[in-house]
């Protein structure tokens, strides 16, 4: 069947201006960041138009925490898998075709299921993603089961399905798209680009989650790349956040049984640790560890302010950045971005489970209802 482009009409078309140009054109971030980027636009590429994530300015949220500094959040709810796993697995997946791949693996604790499963299907090729049974958000689980992929759940922990990877991947036409794949950072580090790009300049700050630790590296990678090249005349430093029960990078060792509400980040022992050391290092920034119970607020306090649905790994960071404004960790005047790398709906059970009231329950009467309105 012949699609045929939809005929908006010549007045609305001359009506846009460039901004709207761009939007309607935008085509991935291998289109648009390709000169930085290993795989090319003219390659044959695999993409669902992830990134152009918006960069929400959140200035209830700052207000809330008594911050006088100024508060940006990357929201990676919205790439196509609600997650920033998109960005690098476009890359990844375009690459494995390339070489002739014929499935792809990972393990997972959701969103790289999610986003492997879902790029697999794009390309025409099967995907097995491996789970640590129980340990996954159902709404990930869903989304891996529904784009076709075969999933694998095994009695153990992420570090031990990864290992299982790693040895799947020595298997000719198969491909592994876990962050151990250096492509994988390649297209991470295009939201550095965008926030870069948004703001006409890098931030004084980056506040993210670390769990697996490809996040930041890559994020570092981007600044860089942007810096090396004279697009921005600063670097941030680089604020991470682990959480308490899963720290690994914190606590300067390996944790055999990570647990945290934070199933995103509930990693034990990071494939990208050096690349995050190095991240902190060369930025000269902080990692710490927060409690669940500082994630949930900070989960709960971004909804209520900004009306922002994050998953919980997403609030780790979020508490970070309260703590810091507690401690005056942070210069007034501040620019501060952080990345917001899930959607709430993702973990639905953590949002009901923690949201603290129920649907109220009455007869269908305008008058019930406007005595529980309290009108």
């Amino acid at each position: 069947m012949k699609l045929h482009p939809v005929d908006t009409g010549s007045e609305t078309l001359r009506l846009m201006n460039n901004s709207d140009q761009s939007i309607l054109s935008w085509k991935g971030i291998i289109h648009q960041y390709s000169r930085y980027l290993p795989v090319k636009s003219e390659d044959a590429v695999i993409s669902l138009n992830e990134g152009n994530t918006p960069l929400i300015r959140a200035d209830n949220f700052a207000k809330s925490i008594g911050g006088d500094f100024e508060i940006w959040l990357k929201f990676e709810g919205l790439n196509p898998t609600c997650s920033f796993k998109d960005r690098g697995m476009t890359v990844a997946v375009s690459a494995a075709v390339q070489k002739g791949a014929e499935t792809v693996v990972c393990a997972s604790t959701g969103n790289t299921s999610a986003s492997a499963a879902a790029y697999a299907a794009r390309a025409g090729i099967s995907c097995t993603v491996i789970l640590p049974h129980g340990k996954i958000a159902q709404g990930k689980l869903a989304q891996a089961l529904m784009y076709g992929a075969t999933v694998i759940a095994v009695e153990g922990n992420f570090d031990q399905a990864l290992q299982i990877v790693r040895e799947l991947g020595s298997i000719d036409k198969v491909e592994v798209v876990n962050s151990i794949n250096p492509l994988r950072i390649e297209g991470q580090k295009t939201a550095a680009f965008e926030i870069c790009d948004t703001l006409q300049r890098a931030p004084d700050y980056h506040f993210l989650p670390v769990g697996n630790a490809g996040n930041i590296t890559a994020y570092w990678r981007g600044f860089k790349d942007y810096f090396s090249i004279q697009k921005t005349d600063r670097l941030p430093a680089m604020f991470g956040f682990q959480a308490a029960g899963a720290a690994p990078i914190v606590n300067g060792e390996p944790v055999a049984n990570p647990e945290t509400v934070a199933t995103a980040i509930r990693i034990g022992n990071p494939a990208s640790w050096q690349g995050a050391n190095t991240a902190l290092q060369e930025s000269k920034g902080f990692i710490d560890k927060v409690e669940d119970e500082e994630i949930i607020h900070a989960y709960k306090l971004v909804a209520k302010t900004e009306g922002l649905f994050v998953e919980p790994a997403s609030a780790a960071p979020l508490a970070g950045l309260i703590r810091c404004a507690k401690e005056n960790r942070i210069p007034s005047g501040s620019v501060i971005t952080a990345s917001m790398t899930g959607h709430g709906l993702k973990d639905p059970d953590t949002a009901i489970n923690n949201a603290g009231f129920s649907p109220i329950v009455i007869k269908p009467e305008l008058d019930e209802v406007l005595k529980t309105m309290g009108l």
